[in-house]
């Protein structure tokens, strides 16, 4: 699993999409990604941004525990929005 989202957040370093990656729905467009690690029967996820431009920002990883599905849990993802906009406003200040 850690060999797995380490890869994946290598190549997006290097510019590349890893496999196992895919879009985050509910965030437009391939800017918010996330990594699927299976793991010992369990479902790990990691999600980041490559919305600006030479940096990569982490901003979520959980086990995915829930049973009803694929679906990411409403609270992980108002957890990714709201670093993603914490992101958003380090990247803006970095520019300064």
């Amino acid at each position: 699993m850690q060999r797995d989202v380490g890869q994946a957040l290598y190549a997006a370093q290097c510019g590349e999409e890893y496999p196992s990656v895919k879009a985050l729905k509910g965030f437009g467009g391939r800017s918010v990604l996330e990594i699927i690690a299976p793991h010992d029967g369990d479902t790990y996820r990691a999600i980041y941004t490559v919305r600006f431009q030479g940096v990569l920002y982490i901003l979520h990883a959980f086990q995915k525990k829930s049973k009803k599905g694929i679906a990411t849990p409403r609270l992980e993802i108002d957890l990714v929005k709201r670093r993603l906009m914490a992101a958003e406003k380090d990247f803006k200040q970095r520019l300064n």
